[in-house]
C-alpha cells in the first residue's frame, strides 16, 4: 500500500516520502496515528513546504553528527569497575556505562549508537565502533580498569586472618547465627 507520510516516521521516511507499506501497518499504526495519509496530488502539495522544512532539519543533524563523530575519532574514556585478583569482573560493562562515560567527557553519545557487541568482562582496553548514522561512524578506546573499592577489598581478603575451618569448629553456623 502507497502512503503520504505527514510526519517524520524514523525508520521509514520524512514528511512528503511516497513509501510502500504493508497494509496492516498501514491501517493498525500510520492511519491511526495520523502519521501517512494517501498520496494524492493535493495532499502532496499541501506538505511541501513541511518536507523542505523536514529535509533542512535532518541536514542540521547529519551535520551535528559528523562533527561529533569527528571530535569522537581517537577519543579515550576510562571506565572503574569492581574485579578479582584475575582481573575478571564481577559484573560486566555494557553500552551504557561507555555512554555515561563518554556523557561525563562532554559527548551526548546515546547507548543504542554503542556499538558492542558483547559485554566486557574483563580489565581491559578495547576500540569500540560508536554508529551515529548511516555512514557516520567514530572509534573511540575504552579503558576498563579496577575500582579503588575493589583494590581495597582485596587486599583486606589477603589479610584478614579469618579461618573459615576454625569458624566451623567453634559452632559459628553462618545461616543458624541468629537461633
Amino acid at each position: 500500500m502507497k502512503l503520504l507520510l505527514t510526519q517524520d516516521v524514523e525508520t521509514l521516511g520524512i514528511v512528503g516520502d511516497v513509501v510502500q507499506v504493508s497494509a496492516g501497518y498501514a491501517r493498525n499504526y500510520l492511519l491511526p496515528q495520523h502519521l501517512a495519509t494517501e498520496p494524492t496530488d493535493a495532499n502532496m502539495r499541501r506538505l511541501a513546504d513541511a518536507r523542505k522544512a523536514a529535509e533542512e532539519r535532518r541536514e542540521s543533524v547529519m551535520n551535528a553528527k559528523k562533527s561529533l563523530a569527528e571530535r569522537l575519532e581517537g577519543t579515550e574514556v576510562t571506565i572503574a569497575a569492581a574485579a578479582n585478583p584475575d582481573g575478571v569482573l564481577y559484573g560486566s560493562v555494557g553500552s551504557r556505562e561507555v555512554s555515561a562515560a563518554l556523557h561525563d567527557e562532554g559527548f551526548e553519545v546515546d547507548a543504542s549508537h554503542i556499538d558492542l557487541h558483547v559485554p566486557l568482562k574483563r580489565l581491559d582496553n578495547v576500540v569500540i565502533d560508536i554508529k551515529l548514522a548511516d555512514g557516520i561512524t567514530s572509534q573511540i578506546k575504552v579503558w576498563v580498569v579496577r575500582s579503588k573499592a575493589s583494590e581495597e577489598e582485596g587486599d583486606e581478603g589477603e589479610d584478614s586472618g579469618y579461618d573459615d575451618d576454625a569458624g566451623m569448629e567453634a559452632g559459628v553456623d553462618g545461616d543458624n547465627a541468629e537461633s
